[in-house]
């Protein structure tokens, strides 16, 4: 079954589909035929500001586990060879600093209906049983229904599809590969690091920044325009939040 076509969801989806198309009416006059690109790229970032507390939730949560981390690996060699009173003991530190292991979490989850909803609008071709409108408006000649990977199997790509695909892909790359160096996990300082550090987790998590690239290749066009807003926005939040919350120096 389809989770959009619950009555509920498929009405909160439907009055986010009006909303959208409004807001592609109202922004004709200054944006012409652009007018449905716009009107994603300016939802995308309005509903990215909308999950900037639960950024910042997550970024004082990274700030306590960095911080709390020399403690915990402490616990280990201690009690390792006990494991209940290893968990007693990580529970009572959890206890004394006021924070839980899923800290951050709860914030994480919250906004995911969010963007499930958001993410629809962008990328079904029908919301609440009607033909979704959006998908059937154009930026630079290209449907914004169209997919890259679908254009190429059907033979309708264009010399447009590839210049507006390339440039968003280009910058979802771009984005991932400063993130990739700018956020990659501190080195294993010793035997008991966490194996997040470790060199082959570390080769994965990175490759893993990547992805959404891959994803784009096969998505409509509105919601490649979606995944390419969202990763920047994403970088540029987290680079402000890491100075905020800088993580404790190992």
């Amino acid at each position: 079954m389809d989770i959009y076509s619950f009555p509920p969801i498929a009405a909160i989806l439907d009055a986010a589909y009006t909303g959208l198309m409004q807001l592609a009416a109202l922004l004709e006059p200054l944006t012409g035929g652009a007018a449905a690109a716009a009107s994603v790229l300016l939802v995308t970032l309005l509903v990215r500001a909308v999950l900037v507390p639960a950024g910042v939730s997550q970024a004082k949560a990274e700030q306590t586990r960095s911080r709390l981390a020399p403690k915990l690996r402490a616990l280990q060699k201690r009690h390792g060879r006990d494991r209940e009173r290893l968990q007693r003991e990580t529970m009572k530190l959890y206890s004394d600093e006021r924070t839980s292991p899923f800290a951050g979490c709860l914030p994480l989850l919250a906004q995911a209906p969010v963007i499930a909803v958001v993410y629809a609008l962008f990328a079904y071709p029908t919301i609440a049983g009607h033909a979704n409108g959006l998908l059937a408006e154009q930026l630079i000649g290209v449907p914004l229904g169209t997919s890259l990977v679908g254009a190429i199997a059907s033979g309708t790509a264009t010399a447009a599809t590839f210049a507006v695909f390339g440039c968003l892909i280009a910058v979802i790359v771009i984005a991932a590969e400063i993130t990739r160096r700018a956020f990659r996990p501190p080195a294993a300082v010793d035997a008991d690091a966490s194996p997040l550090a470790g060199p082959g987790m570390l080769r994965t998590m990175g490759a893993l920044q990547f992805s959404t690239a891959v994803v784009a290749l096969f998505v409509p066009l509105a919601a490649a325009l979606y995944l390419a807003t969202t990763v920047v926005w994403t970088l540029v939040q987290r680079m402000i939040l890491r100075r905020r919350y800088p993580l404790a120096t190992p």
